[in-house]
C-alpha cells in the first residue's frame, strides 16, 4: 500500500497533464481547419515536410489527417511512412509529461529521420500506392462552427452555464489551485513519488511549471468555448475515449515496474540484453495501439534502457493513428510498417553500437 498510493498520485498527475494536452491539440487543430496548401498534391517535397509536421503533433489527429490525404491521392507513399515515423501517438503527451527534455530530443530527431525517410521512399517508388475506393474514411471531419474567442457569446454561455462547462471549470480550477499551492510551499511528494521509477530523468519543479500552464491554457479554452466543442470533443472524445485507458495503462505499468524492481535487478537484467530490448520495443511497435509502448517511455524515465531504444520504438509506433490505414488499405498498411520498422532496427542499433 505504501508503494501504490505514490504510483496513484503520479498516474493522476500523468493523466490530466495528457488530457489537458490533448485538449490544446484538439482546440488548435479545429482552429486550423482550411490552411492546406491548394499545391500541396503537386509537390511530393512539400507532402512530405508537410506529412512530417502532422506526425510531430502529438495525439492520433495527425496521423488521421495524413491517411485521409493519402487515400484521397493527395499524399504519396513516401509523405505517408514520413508522418507515421514522426507520430508517437499518445505516448508523445506522455513523454513530454515525465522525460520533457528528452521528448524534444527524440522529436526533432524522428522528425529529421522522417523526412529523409521520406524522401527516400518518393525517390525509389515507381508508383504510389492508394487505395481507390468508393468507400472514405472520414477522419475527424468537423461541422464549420466557430469555437474563437467571442466575448457577446462567452457571456450568454457563462449565464446559461450547462453542466458539462461547470463541471470542467470547477475540476480544472481546483486541480490548478492545488499544484499552484503545491508549488509555492515546496511541496516534494510528487519529486518522491516519482523516484519510485522515473529517478533519472525527470523534472518535477519543471513538470510543475508546464503543467500550471498547460491547465491554465486548458481552463481558458474550456470558459470560451461554446458547447459543441466541450461536448463533443471534450467530453466524448477526449475523456470519453482517453481518460480511462491512459490512466489504466499508466497506472499498471508504474506498477508493474516498480514490482519488477524489487525482486529483480531490473538495470541489470535489461542491461546484459539491450540488443533483445531493442528488437521486442519494435515489434511492439507494430502494434496499431496506443498503451503498450508506455513501458519503453517508463524504462527510459527509470534509465534502464538508453535513448536509442526508446528512438526505435517512437519510430516504429505511431499509437492507434494507424488504423484508419489497416481499415482501407491492409497493403499500404503493411508496406508502410516494414519501412519503419527496418528503420527502426537500423537507427536503434547505430544508437547501441555507438553508445547513445
Amino acid at each position: 500500500m505504501s508503494e501504490i498510493i505514490p504510483i496513484l498520485k503520479q498516474s493522476i498527475v500523468i493523466t490530466l497533464f495528457v488530457l489537458s494536452m490533448m485538449l490544446v491539440i484538439e482546440y488548435l487543430n479545429i482552429l486550423s481547419k482550411g490552411l492546406w496548401s491548394k499545391d500541396l498534391q503537386k509537390s511530393p517535397f512539400k507532402q512530405v515536410i508537410f506529412g512530417a509536421l502532422l506526425g510531430i503533433i502529438p495525439g492520433c489527429l495527425g496521423a488521421y489527417t495524413a491517411v485521409s490525404l493519402y487515400v484521397h491521392n493527395i499524399f504519396s507513399l513516401g509523405a505517408l511512412v514520413a508522418t507515421m515515423i514522426a507520430t508517437s501517438g499518445d505516448e508523445a503527451f506522455i513523454m513530454f509529461s515525465v522525460i520533457p527534455d528528452a521528448a524534444i530530443l527524440i522529436h526533432i530527431a524522428i522528425f529529421i529521420i522522417a523526412i529523409v525517410t521520406g524522401l527516400t521512399v518518393n525517390a525509389f517508388s515507381k508508383k504510389r500506392l492508394f487505395k481507390y475506393s468508393e468507400k472514405h474514411f472520414h477522419i475527424h471531419k468537423e461541422e464549420v462552427e466557430c469555437v474563437c474567442f467571442d466575448a457577446p457569446s462567452i457571456i450568454t454561455q457563462l449565464k446559461n452555464i450547462s453542466i458539462v462547462r461547470l463541471s470542467l471549470l470547477l475540476g480544472l480550477i481546483t486541480i490548478l489551485t492545488i499544484v499552484i499551492i503545491n508549488l509555492l510551499h515546496g511541496d516534494h511528494d510528487h519529486q518522491e513519488s516519482s523516484q519510485l521509477v522515473l529517478n533519472q530523468h525527470t523534472h518535477p519543479l519543471w513538470i510543475s511549471i508546464t503543467f500550471i500552464v498547460v491547465l491554465s491554457i486548458s481552463t481558458f479554452i474550456v470558459f470560451t468555448v461554446n458547447d459543441h466543442f466541450l461536448k463533443e470533443h471534450v467530453w466524448k472524445h477526449i475523456i470519453g475515449k482517453h481518460f480511462l485507458k491512459i490512466f489504466l495503462w499508466t497506472f499498471f505499468t508504474l506498477l508493474a515496474l516498480s514490482l519488477l524492481n524489487s525482486y529483480y535487478q531490473l538495470d541489470n537484467l535489461i542491461g546484459d540484453n539491450l540488443y533483445l530490448v531493442l528488437v521486442i520495443a519494435v515489434l511492439v511497435g507494430i502494434i496499431p495501439e496506443s498503451g503498450p509502448h508506455l513501458v519503453f517511455v517508463i524504462l527510459f524515465a527509470s534509465g534502464s534502457i538508453p535513448l536509442s531504444i526508446l528512438l526505435a520504438s517512437s519510430i516504429v509506433q505511431d499509437g492507434h493513428g494507424s488504423l484508419p490505414l489497416l481499415a482501407e488499405s491492409r497493403k499500404s498498411f503493411f508496406v508502410v510498417k516494414v519501412i519503419n520498422v527496418a528503420v527502426g532496427l537500423i537507427v536503434g542499433a547505430v544508437g547501441l553500437l555507438i553508445g547513445f
